[in-house]
């Protein structure tokens, strides 16, 4: 039993479960903000937006992804829907994470051998003429996005970027716990599901 800031449960919200009846869920009230980005009319971007809070990232460290037709699409961050899916053919993190159907964290991530052609694609364009280099990702967590049947829907990485490990914050077990409280939620998220 995770304890810390499980001692502080609340009622989050009911859905319905696959014989009809009302499943009530608890979670811990650090993550009730969830409450808020879950229902209709929630973009990508104000879910991950949440998410970046309750785990103190940035929402650029946040990645969604819906899996389709044998491949993880991205949901968000949007500037990467247009740029590829992972294959689950693929040696991608996000690949195993779905196939494996469970969470894993990586807190030496920069020595893990793994696709980094996302990490070097550039958000769209801001303000500033200046280029962006984006920071590689030092820490990472990866959990699937299952279904009432346990069948992944798709997959929830959260990371932590920086030019040097030591300027990352490692993910702690009960930070992955959590990770995987939210991708239950995630499975019937309209933010997933639309697109």
């Amino acid at each position: 039993m995770f304890l810390g800031k499980m001692e502080s449960r609340a009622n989050f919200m009911t859905q319905n479960n696959d014989q009809g009846m009302m499943e009530e869920i608890v979670l811990p009230e650090h993550l009730l903000p969830l409450g808020a980005v879950l229902g209709q009319g929630v973009s990508a971007l104000d879910l991950c937006m949440v998410l970046a809070k309750i785990f103190r990232v940035q929402y650029t460290e946040v990645a969604l992804m819906r899996l389709e037709q044998g491949s993880l699409h991205f949901v968000f961050p949007e500037y990467l829907r247009t740029s590829g899916a992972i294959p689950l053919s693929g040696k991608a993190v996000a690949a195993h994470t779905a196939l494996s159907k469970k969470a894993e964290i990586f807190n030496n991530f920069a020595r893990v051998k793994h696709a980094s052609i996302f990490e070097t694609i550039k958000p769209a364009a801001t303000d500033t003429d200046e280029p962006i280099h984006p920071s590689p990702i030092q820490k990472l967590m990866s959990v699937p996005i299952m279904d009432q049947d346990s069948v992944v829907v798709g997959v929830i990485q959260i990371s932590r970027k920086a030019l040097d490990a030591k300027f990352a914050q490692d993910f702690s077990r009960e930070d992955l716990h959590d990770l995987e409280l939210v991708a239950g939620l995630l499975a019937t998220a309209p933010a997933l599901l639309a697109n």
